[in-house]
């Protein structure tokens, strides 16, 4: 069974009796501008290549308001195993990554953080609590993300340049919050394969997008509720075969290869090999910038060269 998503209109009007007005300013609202994909990548790479891990542990029960011992576990795996395989995969491959924490994941493991951060790693906004934005009035996502932004900067010892929302839920609001906060870039958007140039109604921002996918996200493939019918469906080697997919498309394109992962999902013993598979298939293919989000969407808004911002 679909369910229908319902929208709230305050005013009875259904979007087909919308004025052009009001659903080109709905588009506008947060657009994609100009491509930030810059004529070449650092040492004349041929890829980029982004590895992030969403580090949620034990914010999603704690978000439902779900006191389940069980459910809590699940996450509590995420640092309890996750981590440790991930920081040591992350060493014997000597590449960086970005961590997006919420902030309550790191005041529950804050030691957990400066290590990461000891690695060479960067920490980056993910929530205070895995809240869903669209659910919260502005002046609590607000309130929340310079929060947690304070939060991660006393832990982590440096104060996070980059936000990636909860689920991606990026709200009508986030624009707003993320120009206030004088961010340096966003990684919640999907309308590219590469990094893009935010527009709010229709004006440069000067902010960079690292576009996500769920195509590149291990979560899809492998979330399991057990009392819906919620049922990971994909072993690990179809998943491998996705995300080898997908980095080959970037590096053939000399583009932008973006993959987000959960150390309680691909922590995991059957799991983790998919990412160190994946890093050596990038090493054999060479010529590859292994870097963090921060790192990109710096180079990228030094060195990209086309388009000029106006909205297509």
């Amino acid at each position: 069974m679909v369910m229908e998503r319902k929208v709230s209109r305050p005013d009875g009007n259904e979007p087909w009796q919308w004025p052009e007005s009001r659903w080109r300013g709905i588009v506008n609202r947060v657009r994609a501008g100009r491509s930030l994909r810059p004529p070449s990548w650092p040492g004349g790479a041929r890829c980029a290549f982004a590895v992030s891990f969403d580090a949620d542990h034990d914010t999603i029960p704690l978000r439902d308001g779900d006191e389940s011992p069980m459910r809590i576990s699940q996450g509590h795996y995420g640092s309890r195993r996750g981590i440790p395989r991930i920081r040591a995969l992350l060493q014997a491959a000597g590449i960086p990554a970005t961590f997006f924490y919420p902030a309550v994941s790191a005041m529950l493991y804050p030691d957990e953080v400066r290590a990461l951060v000891g690695d060479g790693h960067e920490i980056g906004i993910h929530s205070w609590i895995h809240e869903r934005n669209t659910l919260l009035p502005p002046e609590d996502e607000l309130r929340l993300s310079l929060r947690a932004r304070e939060v991660l900067a006393e832990i982590g010892g440096v104060e996070p340049v980059g936000m990636r929302t909860a689920s991606w839920d990026f709200s009508v609001h986030t624009m707003s919050i993320i120009q206030q906060m004088g961010l340096l870039y966003d990684s919640s958007l999907m309308a590219d394969d590469d990094p893009y140039e935010l527009l709010a109604d229709g004006r440069p921002t000067g902010i960079v997008e690292l576009p996500p996918e769920w195509i590149r996200d291990d979560a899809i493939y492998f979330n399991f509720e057990r009392f819906s019918a919620l049922r990971p469906y994909t072993p690990p080697s179809g998943v491998a075969e996705v995300f080898r997919a997908e980095f080959d498309g970037a590096y053939a394109e000399g583009g932008l290869f973006l993959l987000t992962l959960h150390p309680h999902v691909s922590g995991h013993r059957s799991r983790i090999g998919i990412i160190s598979d994946l890093i050596a298939h990038a090493r054999v293919r060479g010529n590859v910038w292994f870097a963090t989000h921060a790192d990109i969407a710096r180079w990228c808004m030094a060195n990209a060269t086309s388009g000029d911002g106006a909205v297509p």
